[in-house]
């Protein structure tokens, strides 16, 4: 399952850029390398870049950020390649580095924060005139939408659409704000991309793959235990992981449900703390709202007067403030199917509250 997702992404950016999406933790950044890999693998002059901006506050901090990703990452640090540099930038200067781990020559830039966007515009052209084929994976994609600057949207794209041989990956994690980006009429992005939503990995191919990891340590994975775990965390990845990897690296060889129970309340109580500490940020609304979804699970009608009414909660307006606040702090996360608590964990201990 996952390497036929892995085949489509790699096809789509061969005519085409790519939006992806999907909660945090359910695997994108693996994703996404894996395809590099296969991309390098068919072709090795190919230069992937991979480039998370969730913690750049503006437009400044993206340009440095990409430009420390890109520049001098697609040839060696040659002297043909150092004159290229310094000919293409007007706006900063590249500063030449050694890398205090690698001991590899790096490039950052010294620009001034006025004129970012010309920095901007110099890469795209030094990216577009470089002769290499570029794939860029830009992940929290949706962090623009914080910068102060405006239209920032119109500025990348009116770039990147004249740079044929610069493939990029836009992948982020707020699906409401990813989706105002890509699939608004009126915004810069709207059909500029094929877009992917990457959903659990199912059951079967799953529990067929960490069967196999069991096996080759000659222990057993029974099916009622693989079922439980799949079901209590929804087959999300990482908690999937985490709960098999446990379960992998205990003496047992034949691990049982009730000894995975005991190590799910394990995990639960060592994260107690966290969850407590995380309700004083909260308002009562907040906290009954996340105790009502996590004991239905998933939650479709969130104002249906059955659900109110179940677990004695305020009315629509009041649910709906709550739900809003709760899906931008990542409490909650909206699916197809509905309303669930975002952190599977979280919502087992929620679930013994109520």
């Amino acid at each position: 399952a996952m390497f036929l997702i892995i085949s489509e992404i790699y096809l789509f950016l061969f005519r085409t850029h790519v939006t992806l999406i999907s909660p945090r933790r359910m695997g994108k950044t693996g994703l996404i390398k894996n395809v590099f890999y296969y991309i390098q693998k068919e072709n090795k002059s190919a230069a992937c870049f991979y480039l998370d901006i969730f913690s750049t506050q503006n437009l400044q901090e993206f340009v440095s950020l990409l430009g420390r990703s890109v520049l001098g990452k697609s040839d060696t640090l040659s002297q043909s390649t150092l004159k290229s540099l310094f000919s293409f930038f007007k706006s900063c200067r590249p500063v030449i580095s050694t890398d205090e781990i690698t001991g590899m020559p790096s490039v950052t830039l010294d620009f001034i924060p006025e004129r970012s966007e010309e920095t901007l515009k110099e890469i795209f052209t030094y990216l577009n005139q470089s002769g290499v084929e570029c794939y860029i994976a830009i992940d929290e994609f949706q962090q623009i939408m914080e910068y102060p600057e405006k239209g920032v949207e119109g500025l990348l794209r009116s770039y990147i659409q004249f740079t044929p041989n610069v493939h990029f990956i836009f992948s982020g994690s707020k699906k409401h704000l990813m989706e105002s980006i890509f699939f608004s009429i009126k915004r810069p992005f709207y059909q500029s991309t094929q877009k992917l939503f990457l959903a659990p990995i199912p059951y079967t191919p799953y529990r067929e793959f960490a069967k196999k990891l069991f096996d080759g340590r000659k222990k057993t994975l029974q099916e009622d235990i693989f079922h439980e775990i799949y079901q209590s965390v929804k087959g999300h990845t990482w908690y999937m992981q985490y709960l098999l990897n446990r379960l992998y690296s205990l003496p047992q060889q034949t691990p049982t449900i009730e000894l995975l129970h005991t190590l799910m309340q394990e995990i639960i109580q060592e994260e107690e703390y966290t969850y407590q500490t995380y309700f004083q940020f909260l308002t009562s609304n907040q906290i009954q709202l996340l105790k009502a979804i996590a004991k239905e699970e998933i939650v479709s009608e969130i104002n249906s007067a059955t659900f109110i009414k179940k677990y004695d909660l305020k009315g629509a307006s009041s649910i709906n403030v709550a739900l809003k606040s709760s899906i931008n702090k990542e409490s909650v996360l909206k699916e197809q199917q509905g309303y669930i608590v975002y952190d599977r964990f979280f919502a087992i201990w929620l679930k013994g509250l109520v």
